[in-house]
């Protein structure tokens, strides 16, 4: 009989497998969120904020939003990031996408090869190496196109 037709119970042995494998991904996945949402501003920069509030107040026109954009395209020093900086950033994005990458194999392994229940956290996994890649790529495409 094909392995995919036979139906197990659901005794508890096999539930307390799938708890004790999501509480081993839990502090990997809390981990990698954690690294994905960590600002990417240097130490000793602060936020101008007296200079937002100021620009919100005078309230600018139309003409004088256009101008801006029509106009230099140089970012100011204090925005600037470094292309070391940009390439650290893009390196932690693609290792945090291998570890996801590795961990959806590794769940899709475990599903068809040993006949786990682990079809969910697998999506998860898959979701986010999707949303990563797009993001790394996404990021790569804005700061270093046309090279």
């Amino acid at each position: 009989m094909n392995r995919r037709m036979r139906h197990r119970p659901a005794d508890g042995r096999m539930q307390g497998m799938i708890e004790s494998l999501s509480m081993r991904m839990l502090p990997l996945f809390a981990l990698l969120t954690l690294l994905c949402m960590t600002p990417v501003t240097p130490a000793g920069a602060a936020p101008n904020q007296a200079a937002a509030a100021s620009a919100t107040e005078s309230g600018m026109n139309s003409a004088a939003v256009m101008e801006q954009f029509a106009g230099d395209d140089e970012v100011a020093p204090e925005r600037r990031i470094e292309t070391k900086r940009k390439h650290q950033i893009l390196f932690m994005m693609g290792i945090s996408l291998l570890v996801l990458l590795f961990m959806t194999g590794s769940l899709g392994v475990a599903m068809v090869a040993f006949d786990k229940d682990v079809f969910v956290p697998h999506m998860i996994f898959a979701g986010l190496s999707l949303t990563l890649a797009a993001a790394h790529a996404a990021t790569s495409i804005a700061w270093f196109w046309p090279y």
